[in-house]
């Protein structure tokens, strides 16, 4: 007998009229774009671990370069042949250019532009080494215009009107470009990054420890835990805002940042991205409980205040069960999940203020 294949699959490997002059790429070709995508964004976090953990690192010809740039020429090489591809079956200019696929195509000669200037930075003004490297006005083009590549599917996904209630797997290419999306942004803002800390990190920060740096350490795991809290929120509740968010969107964003996160940090931070990788079931379970919506506002806020909650007070006990104690300064430990609770809820009534 000859298997059924889901009707997703079907639609998804033909191109169908979204509306007049514009198609919409199919499920397949969105698959392909963020894995594609996928192979870049690995090439840049392995070029940032680079330039923090390699001295010696002197050139532009590196084998970090090599993967980096290779993975944006067959991005860029596949996106292309799609648009090649309409204008062979008699489409001309923007009705050539899948629908959500415009900005991307516009942003490959920017990421051109942006690595030309790289190696002549490189070349004229060195080879950063430290926090330099997320400043760089080259480097900032280059990860802006990443973005805009990654994030296609996801445009293409809420310009489609059938696509409401998605199974994970009709999800996963929006799922994946919202995951390497946040990891990239993590990455440029690693100065407050609290998911790269170790356990005895976390508890020294928080018990004003000066091995830490006294209350200048404190100070700056709180304002990370901030950052980073509002970095790993702000896809979900924008997901949630046009899509029934299938279970396992949190499980994978989680997954796939501390993935990159734990390479930079050199594999020293497992036991904090256990814990967020276990918040992320939970804040599953949230979602599947609570639904939230634009519809849903009272859930949407229930779940913006509880999804962070739930993290931070996983990032505190895991780091308090290995290193055998929680931080001396129980106000820090116990009202940081609090307030960081209370900053997604004011994430949720600024994204969604009123009813739709």
């Amino acid at each position: 007998m000859v298997a059924r294949l889901p009707v997703w699959w079907a639609v998804g490997t033909m191109v169908a009229m979204v509306e007049p002059g514009r198609i919409k790429a199919s499920y397949r070709t969105d698959l392909i774009t963020v894995l594609l995508g996928t192979w870049f964004s690995l090439g840049l976090f392995l070029d940032a671990w680079a330039h923090s953990n390699v001295p010696e690192l002197e050139t532009f010809f590196t084998p970090w370069h090599a993967v980096f740039y290779s993975g944006f020429a067959a991005t860029g090489a596949w996106i292309l042949w799609v648009v090649w591809r309409n204008m062979q079956q008699g489409r001309r200019g923007l009705a050539a250019i899948p629908l959500g696929y415009g900005p991307a195509v516009f942003a490959l000669p920017v990421f051109a532009l942006c690595g030309l200037g790289d190696y002549l930075w490189h070349t004229f003004l060195g080879i950063e080494q430290g926090i330099d490297i997320l400043f760089s006005p080259t480097h900032l083009g280059l990860i802006a215009s990443m973005i805009t590549i990654l994030t296609t599917p996801l445009r293409t996904a809420w310009a489609d009107q059938d696509v409401q209630a998605p199974s994970l797997v009709r999800f996963l290419p929006s799922v994946l470009a919202l995951a390497f999306t946040a990891s990239l942004v993590l990455l440029f803002a690693s100065y407050a990054d609290a998911t790269i800390y170790q356990a005895n990190g976390i508890v020294r920060a928080f018990s004003f420890d000066k091995a830490e740096g006294g209350s200048s350490g404190t100070n700056r795991l709180a304002a990370s835990i901030t950052v980073t809290n509002l970095i790993l929120l702000t896809p979900l509740l924008l997901a949630a805002r046009r899509f029934r968010v299938p279970v396992g969107t949190a499980t994978i964003l989680q997954i796939v940042v501390m993935l990159l996160s734990t390479a930079v940090a050199n594999y020293e931070n497992l036991s904090t991205a256990a814990a967020f990788v276990l918040s992320g079931i939970v804040i599953d379970v949230l979602l599947w409980k609570l639904r939230p919506s634009e519809e849903r506002i009272r859930q949407y806020r229930v779940f913006a205040f509880a999804a962070p909650f739930v993290t931070w007070v996983s990032f505190f006990a895991s780091a308090g069960i290995t290193v055998g104690r929680m931080p001396s300064v129980t106000e820090m430990w116990t009202g940081a999940p609090i307030a960081a609770g209370l900053h997604g809820l004011l994430l949720a009534v600024v994204l969604v203020p009123v009813r739709r």
